[in-house]
Protein backbone atom coordinates (compact mmCIF):
# COMPACT_ATOMS: atom_id res chain seq x y z
CA UNK A 1 0.00 0.00 0.00
CA UNK A 2 2.97 2.34 0.48
CA UNK A 3 3.76 2.07 -3.22
CA UNK A 4 0.22 3.02 -4.27
CA UNK A 5 0.13 5.87 -1.74
CA UNK A 6 3.39 7.19 -3.18
CA UNK A 7 2.01 7.25 -6.74
CA UNK A 8 -1.24 8.81 -5.54
CA UNK A 9 0.69 11.64 -3.91
CA UNK A 10 2.76 12.13 -7.06
CA UNK A 11 -0.39 12.26 -9.20
CA UNK A 12 -2.11 14.67 -6.81
CA UNK A 13 0.86 17.05 -6.87
CA UNK A 14 0.87 17.22 -10.70
CA UNK A 15 -2.86 17.79 -11.08
CA UNK A 16 -3.08 21.13 -9.31
CA UNK A 17 -5.70 23.58 -10.56
CA UNK A 18 -5.36 27.35 -10.24
CA UNK A 19 -8.46 29.20 -8.99
CA UNK A 20 -9.12 32.94 -9.13
CA UNK A 21 -11.23 34.70 -6.49
CA UNK A 22 -12.20 38.38 -6.57
CA UNK A 23 -12.34 39.80 -3.03
CA UNK A 24 -13.85 43.15 -4.00
CA UNK A 25 -16.58 44.15 -1.48
CA UNK A 26 -16.48 40.68 0.14
CA UNK A 27 -16.06 39.81 3.83
CA UNK A 28 -12.62 38.33 4.59
CA UNK A 29 -14.13 35.36 6.43
CA UNK A 30 -16.14 34.23 3.39
CA UNK A 31 -13.09 34.56 1.14
CA UNK A 32 -11.00 32.65 3.69
CA UNK A 33 -13.45 29.77 3.93
CA UNK A 34 -13.55 29.38 0.13
CA UNK A 35 -9.76 29.52 -0.09
CA UNK A 36 -9.11 27.09 2.75
CA UNK A 37 -11.33 24.43 1.15
CA UNK A 38 -9.46 24.74 -2.18
CA UNK A 39 -6.01 24.87 -0.55
CA UNK A 40 -6.69 21.69 1.44
CA UNK A 41 -8.26 19.87 -1.52
CA UNK A 42 -11.52 19.18 0.31
CA UNK A 43 -13.50 19.98 -2.85
CA UNK A 44 -11.99 16.93 -4.60
CA UNK A 45 -13.45 13.43 -4.36
CA UNK A 46 -9.92 12.05 -3.80
CA UNK A 47 -9.37 14.12 -0.63
CA UNK A 48 -7.58 12.47 2.24
CA UNK A 49 -6.28 14.28 5.32
CA UNK A 50 -2.80 12.75 5.08
CA UNK A 51 -2.26 13.52 1.40
CA UNK A 52 -1.41 16.92 -0.02
CA UNK A 53 -3.91 17.28 -2.87
CA UNK A 54 -4.81 20.99 -2.58
CA UNK A 55 -4.85 23.51 -5.41
CA UNK A 56 -3.45 26.98 -6.00
CA UNK A 57 -5.67 29.96 -5.14
CA UNK A 58 -5.16 33.49 -6.48
CA UNK A 59 -7.02 36.26 -4.65
CA UNK A 60 -7.24 39.72 -6.25
CA UNK A 61 -8.57 43.05 -4.94
CA UNK A 62 -7.67 42.37 -1.31
CA UNK A 63 -7.44 46.10 -0.64
CA UNK A 64 -11.17 46.43 -1.43
CA UNK A 65 -12.50 43.97 1.18
CA UNK A 66 -15.55 44.91 3.24
CA UNK A 67 -16.30 44.39 6.91
CA UNK A 68 -19.83 44.67 8.27
CA UNK A 69 -20.69 46.98 11.14
CA UNK A 70 -17.88 48.72 13.00
CA UNK A 71 -15.36 45.92 12.58
CA UNK A 72 -12.80 48.23 10.98
CA UNK A 73 -12.38 49.94 14.35
CA UNK A 74 -13.50 47.20 16.77
CA UNK A 75 -11.64 44.16 15.42
CA UNK A 76 -8.19 43.97 16.99
CA UNK A 77 -5.19 41.98 15.75
CA UNK A 78 -2.60 41.27 18.42
CA UNK A 79 0.95 39.94 18.31
CA UNK A 80 3.83 39.43 20.72
CA UNK A 81 7.53 39.67 19.89
CA UNK A 82 8.56 37.35 22.71
CA UNK A 83 10.35 40.10 24.61
CA UNK A 84 9.04 41.84 27.74
CA UNK A 85 6.74 44.65 26.69
CA UNK A 86 6.53 43.28 23.16
CA UNK A 87 2.73 42.96 23.06
CA UNK A 88 1.16 44.96 20.22
CA UNK A 89 -2.45 45.50 19.20
CA UNK A 90 -3.65 47.14 16.00
CA UNK A 91 -7.16 47.65 14.69
CA UNK A 92 -8.26 46.19 11.36
CA UNK A 93 -8.17 49.66 9.75
CA UNK A 94 -4.58 50.26 10.87
CA UNK A 95 -3.42 46.83 9.70
CA UNK A 96 -5.21 47.23 6.36
CA UNK A 97 -3.65 50.66 5.81
CA UNK A 98 -0.19 49.25 6.57
CA UNK A 99 -0.55 46.04 4.48
CA UNK A 100 -3.65 45.58 2.25
CA UNK A 101 -3.23 41.80 2.00
CA UNK A 102 -2.58 41.08 5.70
CA UNK A 103 -6.22 40.74 6.84
CA UNK A 104 -7.11 38.20 4.13
CA UNK A 105 -3.84 36.32 4.71
CA UNK A 106 -4.43 36.07 8.47
CA UNK A 107 -8.04 34.96 7.94
CA UNK A 108 -7.01 32.17 5.56
CA UNK A 109 -4.10 31.14 7.79
CA UNK A 110 -6.46 30.82 10.74
CA UNK A 111 -8.88 28.59 8.82
CA UNK A 112 -6.27 26.08 7.68
CA UNK A 113 -5.61 23.01 9.85
CA UNK A 114 -2.97 23.49 12.52
CA UNK A 115 -0.50 20.85 11.29
CA UNK A 116 2.69 20.56 9.26
CA UNK A 117 0.80 20.94 5.94
CA UNK A 118 -0.22 24.52 6.76
CA UNK A 119 2.98 26.12 5.42
CA UNK A 120 2.86 24.25 2.13
CA UNK A 121 -0.79 25.21 1.71
CA UNK A 122 0.05 28.87 2.33
CA UNK A 123 2.74 28.66 -0.36
CA UNK A 124 -0.01 27.83 -2.86
CA UNK A 125 -1.88 31.02 -1.90
CA UNK A 126 -1.22 34.08 -4.06
CA UNK A 127 -2.62 37.42 -2.83
CA UNK A 128 -2.70 40.67 -4.78
CA UNK A 129 -4.00 44.04 -3.52
CA UNK A 130 -5.45 45.03 -6.91
CA UNK A 131 -6.35 43.41 -10.23
CA UNK A 132 -2.79 43.31 -11.59
CA UNK A 133 -1.56 39.69 -11.78
CA UNK A 134 1.89 38.66 -13.08
CA UNK A 135 1.91 36.87 -16.44
CA UNK A 136 3.43 33.63 -15.09
CA UNK A 137 0.48 33.28 -12.70
CA UNK A 138 -2.10 34.52 -15.20
CA UNK A 139 -1.23 31.81 -17.73
CA UNK A 140 -1.89 29.08 -15.11
CA UNK A 141 -5.41 30.20 -14.14
CA UNK A 142 -8.08 27.65 -14.97
CA UNK A 143 -11.27 28.65 -13.18
CA UNK A 144 -12.74 31.79 -11.64
CA UNK A 145 -14.90 31.21 -8.59
CA UNK A 146 -18.00 33.32 -8.10
CA UNK A 147 -18.08 35.82 -5.27
CA UNK A 148 -19.72 34.51 -2.08
CA UNK A 149 -21.90 37.61 -1.73
CA UNK A 150 -23.52 39.61 -4.47
CA UNK A 151 -22.25 43.18 -4.67
CA UNK A 152 -25.13 45.67 -4.86
CA UNK A 153 -25.02 48.45 -7.43
CA UNK A 154 -24.26 51.98 -6.27
CA UNK A 155 -26.92 54.66 -6.70
CA UNK A 156 -25.00 56.41 -9.47
CA UNK A 157 -24.80 53.14 -11.45
CA UNK A 158 -28.57 52.94 -12.04
CA UNK A 159 -29.91 54.33 -15.32
CA UNK A 160 -32.76 56.85 -15.33
CA UNK A 161 -35.11 54.23 -16.80
CA UNK A 162 -34.38 51.89 -13.87
CA UNK A 163 -35.02 54.70 -11.39
CA UNK A 164 -38.34 55.61 -13.03
CA UNK A 165 -39.43 51.96 -13.20
CA UNK A 166 -38.71 51.40 -9.50
CA UNK A 167 -42.00 51.19 -7.54
CA UNK A 168 -42.79 54.11 -5.27
CA UNK A 169 -43.31 53.13 -1.66
CA UNK A 170 -45.00 56.38 -0.65
CA UNK A 171 -46.98 58.83 -2.68
CA UNK A 172 -48.10 62.15 -1.23
CA UNK A 173 -51.80 62.52 -0.52
CA UNK A 174 -53.43 65.01 -2.90
CA UNK A 175 -56.64 66.82 -2.06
Amino acid sequence: TNFSLFWFQQWASFSRIWYLIDAKMQPPGKIASMCSVRLQGKHKPIYHALSDCGDHVVVVNTQHIAFSGNKWEQKVYSSHSGYPGGFQQVTAAQLHHKDPIAIVKLAIYGMLPKNLHRRTMMQRLHLFPDEVIPDEILKNLVEELSQPRQVPKKLNEYTQEEVNAFPRLWTPYKM
